[in-house]
Protein backbone atom coordinates (compact mmCIF):
# COMPACT_ATOMS: atom_id res chain seq x y z
CA UNK A 1 0.00 0.00 0.00
CA UNK A 2 1.87 2.97 -1.24
CA UNK A 3 -0.10 6.70 -0.37
CA UNK A 4 2.00 9.69 -0.89
CA UNK A 5 0.44 12.90 0.62
CA UNK A 6 2.31 16.34 0.01
CA UNK A 7 1.62 18.66 3.65
CA UNK A 8 1.67 21.94 1.83
CA UNK A 9 2.52 25.06 4.75
CA UNK A 10 1.43 28.63 2.63
CA UNK A 11 -1.12 31.12 3.18
CA UNK A 12 -3.71 28.77 2.35
CA UNK A 13 -5.20 25.80 3.35
CA UNK A 14 -7.82 23.26 5.01
CA UNK A 15 -5.63 23.33 8.64
CA UNK A 16 -5.25 26.87 10.37
CA UNK A 17 -1.86 26.70 12.24
CA UNK A 18 -2.31 27.31 16.15
CA UNK A 19 1.53 26.80 17.09
CA UNK A 20 5.12 25.55 14.99
CA UNK A 21 7.41 24.62 17.90
CA UNK A 22 10.98 22.67 17.24
CA UNK A 23 11.39 20.19 19.85
CA UNK A 24 14.69 19.04 18.98
CA UNK A 25 16.66 20.37 16.31
CA UNK A 26 15.46 22.83 13.28
CA UNK A 27 12.70 24.37 13.21
CA UNK A 28 10.19 24.83 10.32
CA UNK A 29 9.32 28.35 8.81
CA UNK A 30 6.15 29.36 10.34
CA UNK A 31 2.69 29.35 7.48
CA UNK A 32 -0.45 30.40 8.82
CA UNK A 33 -1.62 27.25 6.66
CA UNK A 34 -1.72 23.73 5.80
CA UNK A 35 -3.39 21.73 3.47
CA UNK A 36 -2.81 17.87 2.83
CA UNK A 37 -3.26 16.39 -0.32
CA UNK A 38 -2.35 13.81 -2.81
CA UNK A 39 1.46 14.57 -3.82
CA UNK A 40 0.98 13.32 -7.31
CA UNK A 41 -1.67 16.07 -7.94
CA UNK A 42 -0.10 19.16 -5.98
CA UNK A 43 1.57 21.53 -7.77
CA UNK A 44 4.03 24.14 -6.18
CA UNK A 45 2.52 27.71 -5.71
CA UNK A 46 3.82 30.80 -5.26
CA UNK A 47 2.72 31.22 -1.19
CA UNK A 48 4.11 28.26 -0.88
CA UNK A 49 6.40 28.26 2.77
CA UNK A 50 7.21 24.73 2.62
CA UNK A 51 6.33 21.05 1.59
CA UNK A 52 6.73 17.60 3.22
CA UNK A 53 6.02 14.30 1.45
CA UNK A 54 5.69 10.80 2.90
CA UNK A 55 3.64 7.70 1.41
CA UNK A 56 1.74 5.32 4.47
CA UNK A 57 3.46 1.95 4.27
CA UNK A 58 2.96 -1.22 6.55
CA UNK A 59 3.58 -0.39 10.18
CA UNK A 60 7.47 -1.88 10.38
CA UNK A 61 7.70 -3.28 14.17
CA UNK A 62 4.13 -3.84 14.59
CA UNK A 63 3.31 -7.72 15.44
CA UNK A 64 0.23 -9.21 13.86
CA UNK A 65 -1.29 -9.18 17.50
CA UNK A 66 -0.47 -5.17 17.51
CA UNK A 67 -1.73 -4.89 14.47
CA UNK A 68 -5.07 -6.73 15.38
CA UNK A 69 -5.41 -4.19 18.37
CA UNK A 70 -4.82 -1.22 16.47
CA UNK A 71 -7.43 -2.01 13.89
CA UNK A 72 -10.00 -2.99 16.61
CA UNK A 73 -9.58 0.66 17.88
CA UNK A 74 -8.44 2.72 15.48
CA UNK A 75 -11.42 5.52 14.14
CA UNK A 76 -10.62 7.01 10.35
CA UNK A 77 -9.10 10.63 9.73
CA UNK A 78 -11.62 13.27 8.81
CA UNK A 79 -14.11 12.57 11.98
CA UNK A 80 -16.62 15.54 11.98
CA UNK A 81 -15.81 16.18 15.39
CA UNK A 82 -11.71 15.86 14.96
CA UNK A 83 -11.44 19.70 14.72
CA UNK A 84 -7.37 19.93 16.12
CA UNK A 85 -4.60 17.98 14.53
CA UNK A 86 -1.02 17.72 15.18
CA UNK A 87 1.66 17.02 12.83
CA UNK A 88 5.10 16.17 13.99
CA UNK A 89 7.97 15.40 11.48
CA UNK A 90 10.49 13.50 13.12
CA UNK A 91 14.33 12.49 11.66
CA UNK A 92 15.82 10.04 14.38
CA UNK A 93 19.64 9.90 14.35
CA UNK A 94 22.36 7.55 11.98
CA UNK A 95 22.82 5.55 15.32
CA UNK A 96 18.91 4.57 15.05
CA UNK A 97 19.55 3.57 11.17
CA UNK A 98 22.49 1.16 11.77
CA UNK A 99 20.87 -0.92 13.88
CA UNK A 100 19.34 -3.87 12.62
CA UNK A 101 15.06 -4.07 12.41
CA UNK A 102 15.20 -6.53 15.64
CA UNK A 103 17.05 -4.36 17.17
CA UNK A 104 14.85 -1.20 16.57
CA UNK A 105 11.71 -3.48 17.33
CA UNK A 106 13.18 -3.68 20.67
CA UNK A 107 13.80 -0.62 21.42
CA UNK A 108 10.56 0.65 19.82
CA UNK A 109 7.96 -1.88 21.30
CA UNK A 110 9.89 -4.06 24.04
CA UNK A 111 11.80 -0.76 25.82
CA UNK A 112 9.79 1.78 24.26
CA UNK A 113 6.19 0.31 24.28
CA UNK A 114 5.47 2.66 21.94
CA UNK A 115 2.24 0.71 20.49
CA UNK A 116 0.95 0.34 24.04
CA UNK A 117 1.16 3.75 24.99
CA UNK A 118 -0.59 4.27 21.95
CA UNK A 119 -3.34 1.89 21.88
CA UNK A 120 -4.29 4.07 25.63
CA UNK A 121 -5.66 6.70 23.38
CA UNK A 122 -7.53 5.17 21.00
CA UNK A 123 -9.89 5.78 19.29
CA UNK A 124 -10.63 9.59 20.94
CA UNK A 125 -6.95 10.19 19.36
CA UNK A 126 -7.06 9.24 15.49
CA UNK A 127 -3.32 8.88 13.88
CA UNK A 128 -1.44 7.70 10.68
CA UNK A 129 2.05 7.66 9.97
CA UNK A 130 3.73 8.78 6.98
CA UNK A 131 7.24 7.21 5.79
CA UNK A 132 9.62 9.96 4.31
CA UNK A 133 12.62 8.48 4.52
CA UNK A 134 13.30 7.04 1.37
CA UNK A 135 11.51 9.97 -0.66
CA UNK A 136 14.80 12.19 -0.21
CA UNK A 137 12.69 14.57 2.63
CA UNK A 138 14.19 16.08 5.20
CA UNK A 139 12.90 14.15 8.03
CA UNK A 140 12.23 10.37 8.78
CA UNK A 141 8.70 10.06 9.39
CA UNK A 142 5.43 12.62 9.55
CA UNK A 143 3.07 11.59 12.46
CA UNK A 144 -0.49 12.83 11.80
CA UNK A 145 -3.02 13.09 14.48
CA UNK A 146 -6.78 14.30 14.76
CA UNK A 147 -8.70 14.68 17.66
CA UNK A 148 -11.78 16.62 19.42
CA UNK A 149 -10.86 19.62 21.23
CA UNK A 150 -11.95 17.83 24.86
CA UNK A 151 -9.32 15.54 23.67
CA UNK A 152 -6.43 18.14 23.66
CA UNK A 153 -5.15 16.89 27.07
CA UNK A 154 -5.38 13.18 26.20
CA UNK A 155 -3.14 14.21 23.03
CA UNK A 156 -0.64 16.58 25.42
CA UNK A 157 -0.64 12.89 28.11
CA UNK A 158 0.04 10.89 24.40
CA UNK A 159 3.29 13.32 23.04
CA UNK A 160 4.50 13.59 26.81
CA UNK A 161 4.70 9.48 27.52
CA UNK A 162 6.54 8.97 24.30
CA UNK A 163 8.62 11.23 24.27
CA UNK A 164 9.79 10.06 27.57
CA UNK A 165 10.71 6.94 26.21
CA UNK A 166 14.38 5.38 25.70
CA UNK A 167 13.06 5.59 21.81
CA UNK A 168 13.13 9.32 21.95
CA UNK A 169 16.71 9.21 22.48
CA UNK A 170 16.89 8.33 18.83
CA UNK A 171 15.07 11.96 17.40
CA UNK A 172 17.55 14.50 16.60
CA UNK A 173 14.87 16.61 14.87
CA UNK A 174 11.29 17.08 15.29
CA UNK A 175 8.84 19.79 14.86
CA UNK A 176 5.54 20.27 16.78
CA UNK A 177 2.38 22.02 14.51
CA UNK A 178 -0.80 21.95 15.93
CA UNK A 179 -3.34 22.81 13.98
CA UNK A 180 -7.36 23.69 13.87
CA UNK A 181 -9.99 22.88 11.17
CA UNK A 182 -11.10 25.87 9.58
CA UNK A 183 -15.11 25.73 9.13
Amino acid sequence: MLNRSAFIAGNSGKWRVLSVSPVRGQPLDFASHIEVTSAENSARGASEVWRLEGQISNLRYATRGELKALRSKQEPLGRPQARYAAMIPIRKSASWWDLAQDERRTIFEETSQHTAIGLKYLPDIARQLYHCRDLGQPFDFITWFEYAPEHAQAFEELVTSLRATHEWQFVEREVDIRLELQP
